[in-house]
């Protein structure tokens, strides 16, 4: 059974939401037109990009109609085409047979849109006008139509921007929601994947929606999923991000425990693997929970290479882990205090590099480590065609000035280097966060304890990493706890054949994903 973990939200501005939502917003709509359109206009705050549009239904006996809709957020040659010209043409048809009553021939033989929702208070109205409906009001009838229009302007889908690989598909989620799902859609086409969709922010009512395929899925995963979302009393939603860190298992950690992408095959492959996808509306970064610390190793296209070539580089990433995270330490350590464990020609040269550096090694490794970081942030912040031109030129010549001026040594120059480039392999921007973050830690350790205190920090960290739970699968999964089962696609990824099931911990029931044998090498027959 999942332990749960839910963080209690804090709801002391619950009443103040009460309270500004007007009881009258609960009203039955009334039957005159013009009372029922100044309380929208009223509520509203006569707002610029409302558009109304008042006509009339009939010409005999004309009865007085409106429409109402947000500028911007719909297609307007929806509501032209599907909306007003089916009312006003029909309707010399009703005045000849006026067999239906006035909503019946509304609904059933004028209205040619797809979506179409009775509306009877004037809560209704305001949820569907604010996502992008029209709505139609009718004098002397007291309940109202909405038509699907949704038309707001949407990026199409693009390459990732973020995870771009060398082999493997090239689209990308949007900011909006239904084209998100209709990409995790158009790779699972199973009718068991199942969406649920829940509106969350008081403000901003933005959509929320998870995908899970049933009958793979843990049904404990997903109803602690279900469980931490309803908790959730915020203003407002913008990102996925707000979700991440309302539902998340430890605030108190630098490593993340749910992985973020933008790229639909990954979610999908997560999903099929018996994973939750939480989908935001407004955002192309897709949430997938439980995330483990192996999953930020693994990259898409480990999966459409070769088995060997997929293995050679998932080895390289945790190899660069530990050199992204121990390189500076070590270095300040073994300069520090174990200066017999290092070559001595190579001693030498070390000693001769630092005569005439003021600072000791770990003020040294700070300077430079700082400045990377801050040339790192302007590189990402300028626009591309400058931020890189920046990086490069920075990092070349203020770590030549430095050197020149004899603030730092070449060597390391060198450290702060390798350091940087390790940290750019990783598939995962919130692993190499988390990296950065430690790596000042362990360099102040280093220069206090030296490589005694590195070997204890490593042991603080593996024990807080065993610690860590995400959804309630322990986070060093298959590691610790160790499941060999899984080691086919841990370190290393073992042929397609071989990767017969799913992981263990994470799905309980569906096990079983591929039933394919290894093949058979054919032999070379010789003709007699």
């Amino acid at each position: 059974m999942i332990k749960r973990r839910s963080k209690n939200i804090s709801r002391t501005n619950k009443h103040i939401y009460q309270e500004n939502i007007s009881s009258a917003f609960d009203e039955d709509l009334l039957k005159v037109l013009n009372n029922n359109l100044d309380y929208i206009l009223k509520t509203l705050g006569n707002s610029s990009d409302i558009v109304t549009r008042h006509f009339q239904l009939g010409k005999s006996n004309p009865t007085k109609a409106i429409i109402i809709y947000m500028d911007g957020l719909v297609d307007k040659e929806t509501v032209q085409h599907y909306l007003l010209d089916p009312l006003i043409d029909n309707f010399k048809q009703y005045e000849i047979d006026k067999s239906l009553s006035l909503l019946q021939f509304v609904q059933h033989y004028s209205i040619s849109a797809a979506e179409l929702t009775e509306i009877y208070t004037f809560k209704k109205i305001f949820e569907h006008l604010l996502i992008g409906d029209t709505i139609l009001l009718i004098d002397g009838v007291a309940q109202g139509f909405a038509i699907g229009s949704k038309g707001a302007s949407e990026r199409s889908v693009e390459s990732p921007k973020t995870q771009d690989l060398v082999r493997g598909p090239r689209d990308a989620f949007t900011e909006s929601i239904n084209v998100n799902t209709a990409l995790i859609r158009k790779r699972i086409k199973d009718p068991n994947l199942w969406l649920e969709s829940f509106t969350y922010g008081r403000k901003t009512q933005t959509k929320v929606t998870i995908a899970y395929l049933h009958g793979v899925v843990n049904s404990d995963i997903v109803d602690e999923v279900k469980s931490r979302l309803q908790k959730i009393d915020i203003d407002s939603i913008l990102e996925s991000g707000y979700i991440e860190e309302l539902i998340q298992d430890e605030t108190y950690t630098p490593f993340p425990t749910i992985i973020n992408s933008e790229r639909p095959d990954s979610i999908s492959a997560g999903i099929l693997e018996g994973r939750v996808a939480i989908i935001v509306d407004g955002t192309p970064f897709v949430l997938l929970v439980p995330s483990l610390f192996l999953d930020f190793f693994q990259s898409s296209e480990d999966y459409y290479q070769r088995s060997d070539i997929a293995s050679l580089t998932r080895l390289l990433r945790f190899i660069s882990f530990f050199l992204a995270l121990l390189t500076p330490s070590i270095y300040i350590a073994l300069t520090t205090f174990h200066q017999e464990m290092i070559p001595t020609t190579l001693l030498i040269s070390l000693a001769a590099q630092r005569e005439g550096i003021p600072f000791p090694a770990l003020i040294e490794a700070l300077i430079m480590e700082i400045t990377f970081e801050l040339l790192r942030e302007a590189g990402i912040r300028l626009p591309n065609p400058i931020g890189s031109a920046i990086s490069i030129v920075g990092a070349l010549v203020l770590g030549q000035a430095a050197v020149d001026a004899g603030i730092v040594s070449a060597t390391m120059v060198i450290v702060v280097s390798l350091t940087a480039i390790s940290s750019f392999i990783f598939p995962s921007y919130n692993l190499a966060i988390s990296v950065r973050m430690l790596r000042f830690l362990f360099m102040i350790i280093a220069a206090s304890f030296g490589l005694f205190g590195i070997f204890i920090g490593l042991l603080i960290l593996v024990l807080h990493l065993t610690s860590l739970r995400s959804f309630g699968i322990p986070y060093l999964t298959p590691f610790a706890p160790f499941a060999p089962a899984d080691q086919k696609d841990a370190l290393i990824r073992l042929p397609r054949w071989s990767l017969l099931s799913r992981p263990r911990l994470i799905n309980q029931q569906n096990i079983t994903r591929e039933k394919t044998k290894q093949p058979q090498t054919p032999r070379n027959k010789k003709n007699h």
